[in-house]
């Protein structure tokens, strides 16, 4: 019995395809040998089958082989050995090219005659004249597309396809918590992510701010006044850092994700005009929101109103 493909190709191959088969069954963004690690036993139960099917295989026909006698053992070999003749396919081709064979090629050779070079009159391919066609009939569909009804070049797709993929980005940020950095965080309102900041704060905070940040080792977080600068962006900011070099307190971004980082910054925050129980001096200087609209005093308005009239 010949085989077409041999063993060595041909273990590799069905197990390939089977590895195919089930990364398809097992939906998921990574490979199926980790979204689900059962599949990697499973692979190699199936190359141990594989494997033991080409040993048995083999086996059986050497036990045929051994069974038969010399002349039955010399034909088996001689025809296994036969190289594969493909009658049915050249029948086809032959058909569909309309060539003429070899035999007969003197039949339709040419009169021209080029340095001793002849021209053999035979017909083309079909694979090739077929694909002639196709490349006439692509630039016609070409050219009504993109020099007719003006549709958007490569250049142009590209650059809608950049500005989609920059919104979904944008849109992706908005959902992505810990993608926050101190130029991207907003102040946290909603009660579960204060209720997150507070349980951060009394496990790291306390015991230099007090419970109701009143301060101690730490800056009082009640009042006006900040070393590093208020507002969210600051508050964020000194806590991932660390505050001064050398006496300010560690740099918690080695052990919060900047999502926490951001809730126990707005829960800072929420002790502004809180009254502690044992305030600590103030330190720093008073913070103001350079983005905060200014109030214009009522004196203010009329003064400039005279001046403008005089």
């Amino acid at each position: 019995m010949r085989n077409l493909i041999p063993s060595y190709v041909r273990v590799p191959l069905l197990f390939f395809i089977i590895y195919g088969i089930v990364e398809y069954a097992i939906p998921g963004e990574q490979l199926a040998i980790v979204e689900e690690p059962l599949t990697i036993p499973f692979l190699i139960l199936v190359l141990l089958i594989l494997l033991a099917t080409e040993a048995i295989a083999g086996l059986v026909e050497n036990i045929s082989l051994r069974s038969l006698d010399e002349e039955a053992r010399a034909r088996y070999l001689a025809e296994k050995e036969k190289p594969i003749d493909f009658a049915w396919w050249k029948k086809i081709y032959r058909s569909l090219t309309k060539a003429k064979p070899i035999e007969k090629e003197g039949e339709i050779i040419l009169d021209h005659n080029y340095d001793g070079i002849r021209e053999l009159d035979n017909s083309l391919p079909p694979w090739w004249l077929w694909g002639f066609y196709a490349t006439i009939v692509f630039s016609f569909i070409y050219l009504v597309r993109y020099h007719i009804l003006d549709a958007p070049d490569q250049s142009t797709e590209y650059e809608i396809e950049m500005a989609e993929a920059r919104t979904a980005i944008e849109e992706y940020k908005k959902t992505a918590k810990d993608l926050v950095d101190f130029n991207t965080v907003a102040l946290l309102t909603e009660a579960s992510d204060l209720k997150a900041g507070k349980s951060i704060f009394e496990v790291n905070c306390v015991a230099c701010h007090q419970a109701d940040g009143g301060g101690g080792i730490g800056p009082n977080l009640t009042d006006k006044h900040w070393i590093l600068g208020g507002g969210i962006k600051n508050v964020f900011k000194t806590v991932s850092e660390g505050g001064r070099d050398g006496k300010g307190m560690v740099a918690w971004k080695q052990s919060l994700k900047p999502s926490e980082i951001a809730q126990v910054a707005s829960y800072v925050l929420s002790f502004q005009g809180t009254t502690p129980a044992n305030p600590k001096a103030a330190e720093g200087e008073i913070w103001v929101d350079p983005d905060a609209e200014t109030e214009v005093a009522p004196e203010q308005v009329s003064d400039s109103l005279t001046v403008a009239m005089n």
